[in-house]
């Protein structure tokens, strides 16, 4: 008996049909995210049934009964009123800028254009030039907006100019240094601009200046301002300072590990309202007479400092989780400690670290509240003082005001959350499979 062998081949490719509704598109994420098994599904429900019974509320309050318009208390303590936005845009000038004299406000403005100017060329991958961009944010910001906010008017003499001295021979030696072991050369226009940068801050000690602008002194300043400048000067100068910190307490040097140790181990162990207390009451007490600090700039020292120890820590456990095949590949190739450390082991460890790096920063960004014990006022204590005014006293005015100051400071803080991992995807630090 035989049997008859039918074979089909097919000469065209199938076509190809779209994945099924269920694993697509909302249904397919709501599946996979929110009842991918009975625990999730139950917690769902429970939270959208909460969310239920307490969204309706807070939007009436916050949109639908509130208060958008008036000049005092009267429209905000009328019956079924909801948030007091009216207090909000009458003290928003505050909010921004403290006390900063009104007609000098655009100087304040003109700063802020000028860092996002540096910032978003920085941020995006794509735009070029990012050497220069990087000097401008490190060099030539930093002076112009010294003279925008506070006038420029730089009168230094005594004792002062031994300081300033100082700062102009170590930033250059510090910029000399890093650029020589990263490989950049020093020459052309970036030797211009770092000399630049270091004599200004030589001359600073010697000669007066005068840009024509009225002197702002920082017992003015005040709002989302300050909050900004102890921010960026923080995030700023803690970062090289955990760097160098994370390499000196895995020196093999005793003495620069011991230093580094006692200092990482110092500052994170007193709080940051501690070491704000110190710096502006304290420190006075221990100067010569006649030399004192502004209060600002006694805050922004402690506050780089702190932020610097938990920074310290955070890139020694990037620093740790390189292999030491990296170091060796790094001898192999004839580098140098320090070049291998910047070119090879450096940007791999700071890669892998960005999730803690950002959240130090964000974590630093939400502190700046604290300076408030010292008498600067910034966004939350520049809302907190006009709690006091009569004239808008009402129930809803502090809720309001409290609102206002969180949701400014969840934009900061998202903002850089979101680009954090923007650069984690782009830099495969996830290692996502």
């Amino acid at each position: 008996m035989t049997t008859n062998k039918i074979a089909y081949l097919r000469k065209d490719e199938a076509p190809r049909l779209p994945p099924p509704v269920t694993k697509t598109g909302v249904i397919g994420w709501a599946r996979d995210n929110l009842f991918d098994s009975v625990a999730n599904s139950i917690l769902t429900i429970v939270g959208i049934a909460i969310l239920a019974l307490i969204l309706p509320p807070v939007i009436n309050w916050l949109f639908i009964d509130a208060v958008w318009t008036g000049t005092g208390r009267d429209a905000c303590i009328a019956e079924g009123a909801g948030a007091c936005w009216a207090f909000v845009y009458a003290k928003f000038g505050q909010f921004m800028y403290g006390r900063y004299p009104d007609p000098e406000r655009w100087r304040v403005d003109l700063t802020g254009l000028l860092l996002i100017a540096g910032l978003v060329p920085a941020a995006i991958p794509q735009v070029p030039f990012k050497r220069e961009t990087v000097i401008y944010l490190l060099v030539v910001f930093p002076i112009v907006g010294f003279i925008l906010l506070t006038g420029g008017n730089v009168d230094i003499s005594g004792t002062f100019w031994l300081g300033f001295a100082i700062i102009g021979g170590v930033l250059l030696a510090v910029t000399t240094m890093v650029c020589m072991n990263a490989g950049i050369p020093l020459t052309g226009p970036l030797t211009a601009v770092l000399s630049g940068g270091a004599a200004l801050a030589l001359v600073f000690g010697v000669v007066s200046f005068d840009f024509g602008l009225v002197y702002v002194e920082t017992q003015l300043w005040g709002g989302l301002l300050v909050t900004l400048v102890v921010a960026i000067v923080g995030i700023v100068a803690s970062f090289p300072l955990g760097i160098v910190l994370a390499l000196g307490r895995r020196s093999k040097l005793p003495a620069v590990k011991l230093i580094s140790v006692i200092f990482i181990e110092f500052w994170r162990g007193v709080p940051l309202i501690t070491v704000l207390f110190m710096s502006s009451v304290m420190l006075p007490l221990f100067l010569p007479d006649g030399v004192n600090f502004d209060k600002l700039l006694r805050a922004l020292i402690g506050v780089a400092l702190f932020a610097s120890a938990y920074m310290a820590e955070v890139v020694r456990g990037g620093l740790q989780a390189i292999p030491k095949g990296q170091y060796e590949a790094a001898d192999a190739m004839g580098l140098s400690f320090w070049q291998g450390i910047g070119l090879v082991i450096m940007p791999q460890a700071l890669k892998l670290v960005i999730p803690g790096i950002v959240n130090t920063f964000i974590g630093l960004f939400k502190d700046t509240s604290l300076v408030l014990i010292i008498g600067l006022f910034d966004l939350l204590g520049i809302v907190t003082l006009n709690f006091s005014d009569s004239n808008w006293a009402s129930p809803n005015t502090p809720a309001t005001g409290f609102i206002f100051a969180a949701f400014v400071f969840w934009i900061f803080c998202f903002g850089m959350s979101r680009y954090s991992i923007y650069m984690e995807r782009r830099l495969h630090t996830g290692h996502a499979r």
